[in-house]
């Protein structure tokens, strides 16, 4: 039997390469990648906002494609209905019943794909998939696989025909995460990379993936829930919560600017995302800094701006930023 070092150097090691043959594949982007193995580790839901064109879709894709799971991309648009997303029963006069169809949500990876333009009723869907892991259809639930994650992505510039998503939808997603424009050097890499591809697809080769276990996943996972938090640190985590509810104990000017706080969600999750980075860093123990670092993220979303905050141009990511810097450290 494998002693304990030694699965848990094995896990490092597959997650450490996870995390190169990302960056190599998807230039310029390494928050987002980091953010999509967190997002694995910590068994949440990720919602990645950006202009198009910056590989949101290729990132998701080229996870899956290392992962020992089923994967599903819809792409959602106004006129999708839930059954699209769920599954529908069909009636089959030989048997004289009705049979279920599942649909794409019953895969393990699941890539929502401008989930911002699908209307309330499969928003809805997608809410009781996201919290409860099963889907209802007609008088029958159905549970969805032990490794599930919905990773979605909308664009910040189109407006039109969108249906905002409710809070309680947002608040499902681990982490909020808004990527922006890559730097020259990555630019550069970008155009190398394309003509590459460009060339391996006029020649096809074989490639072989190495794909990561389901079983790999979750030792992983059991691994970051053993991770050492000093209680001092869960305390400042659970403070810098607790501030986004009461800020008035901080900032006068900060309570009027924020209208609703994270819930006790946030907190999980905030421990979650923390633990995870610490053990992508190759550490048995989590510092501030591994909450300081993904703070934004999982709070943006979860910190609500009031009218007079938006009329002055604060947003979440503001106010949270503004929490941070406020809540003295442990």
């Amino acid at each position: 039997m494998e002693s304990q070092a030694t699965v848990s150097s094995h896990l490092h090691h597959t997650f450490r390469r996870l995390g190169e043959e990302l960056a190599g594949e998807i230039v310029g982007q390494a928050m987002l990648i980091e953010r999509l193995m967190i997002a694995l580790l910590a068994d949440g839901h990720l919602l990645v906002e950006g202009a198009p064109g910056l590989a949101k879709t290729s990132a998701v894709r080229a996870l899956a494609a290392r992962l020992d799971a089923d994967f599903a991309r819809v792409q959602f648009t106004p006129d999708l209905l839930p059954a699209d997303l769920t599954g529908t029963e069909v009636w089959r006069p030989q048997q004289g019943q009705f049979e279920f169809q599942s649909g794409p949500i019953f895969h393990s990876i699941l890539l929502a794909d401008e989930i911002n333009r699908a209307p309330a009723k499969v928003q809805s869907a997608l809410l009781e998939a996201m919290g409860e892991r099963q889907v209802t259809v007609g008088r029958q639930t159905y549970p969805l696989p032990a490794l599930f994650m919905v990773m979605a992505t909308q664009n910040p510039i189109e407006q039109e025909g969108t249906f905002p998503l409710p809070e309680a939808q947002l608040d499902r997603f681990l982490m909020h995460v808004r990527i922006g424009y890559p730097q020259v050097e990555a630019e550069t890499e970008i155009l190398r990379l394309a003509r590459e591809r460009a060339r391996e697809a006029m020649q096809p080769q074989p490639r072989t993936t190495v794909r990561i276990s389901q079983g790999d996943v979750f030792a992983a996972r059991r691994a970051v829930l053993d991770l050492h938090m000093a209680p001092t640190l869960e305390r400042y985590l659970i403070e810098l919560v607790l501030a986004s509810r009461d800020p008035a104990r901080y900032d006068a000017g900060l309570a009027r600017r924020i209208a609703w706080g994270a819930s006790p969600r946030g907190s999980i999750a905030l421990e979650r995302c923390a633990r995870a980075r610490a053990w992508l860093a190759g550490r048995d123990f989590v510092t501030p800094e591994d909450v300081r670092a993904v703070a934004v993220d999982v709070l943006r979303h979860r910190v609500l701006p009031s009218f007079e905050a938006t009329a002055e141009g604060w947003d979440g990511e503001r106010l949270v930023n503004e929490l941070v810097r406020l809540v003295p450290l442990p």
